[in-house]
């Protein structure tokens, strides 16, 4: 099972969400890290604030929904050759899976991979690691968060990028996108760009 990379490295908070056993929906905003494995295994691995009560629900042994959130914009009808209604142009991922807590040892190389991943490259000189930081500081620092992960195992995908309307339509919205001083409205115009192909 293959996660979109766009929706990972476009953004990096995204939304976990679970339904306790109350019935009460519950989210929270995570930055997150995407593993793929040999075997096809796709997970999901984070953290969040200890005093975070969402962590808990974890524990239940139910599944987790994240929403990978990616570009959206308003499509106005004036931008038609014809009458019409406005409407929203968007790409989002929601992706299930059955979530675990995450402790010790392992904790640390979720840390890592997570810093690393948003440190960038690591031949950078000045790269930040948690390897550079005192021992008894970063124990002190891993003691108020709770690390988790997330096997995939659904992944629903959908987006509505004007693909409905004619070729001449389409590239209008695309060149009223692109004036924007927006940059959610220029990303959906870059990918309705590379989607289709213009019509010599």
């Amino acid at each position: 099972m293959t996660m979109p990379p766009p929706f990972i490295q476009g953004g990096p908070l995204h939304d976990a969400a679970e339904v306790s056993r109350a019935g009460v929906p519950t989210a929270t905003h995570v930055p997150l890290r995407l593993v793929e494995s040999a075997n096809g295994t796709t997970k999901l691995q984070g953290h969040m604030s200890r005093a975070n009560p969402h962590w808990r629900l974890f524990e239940q042994g139910g599944r987790s929904l994240v929403i990978f959130a990616g570009p959206h914009s308003y499509v106005s009808p004036r931008w038609y050759d014809h009458v019409n209604v406005p409407t929203w142009n968007y790409i989002a991922v929601h992706a299930y899976g059955k979530p675990r807590l995450v402790i010790g040892e392992e904790m640390h190389e979720l840390m890592k991979g997570l810093v690393d991943q948003y440190e960038g490259n690591a031949e950078t000189g000045n790269r930040y690691s948690l390897e550079g930081l005192p021992a008894d500081f970063l124990e002190s620092q891993i003691k108020g968060i709770v690390g988790f992960e997330i096997v995939v195992d659904e992944i629903q995908a959908s987006f509505k990028l004007s693909q409905n309307r004619d070729q001449k339509n389409y590239e209008n919205v695309i060149a009223e996108l692109s004036k924007s001083d927006d940059q959610n409205a220029q990303r959906v115009a870059h990918v309705m760009s590379e989607r289709r192909c213009p019509k010599p």
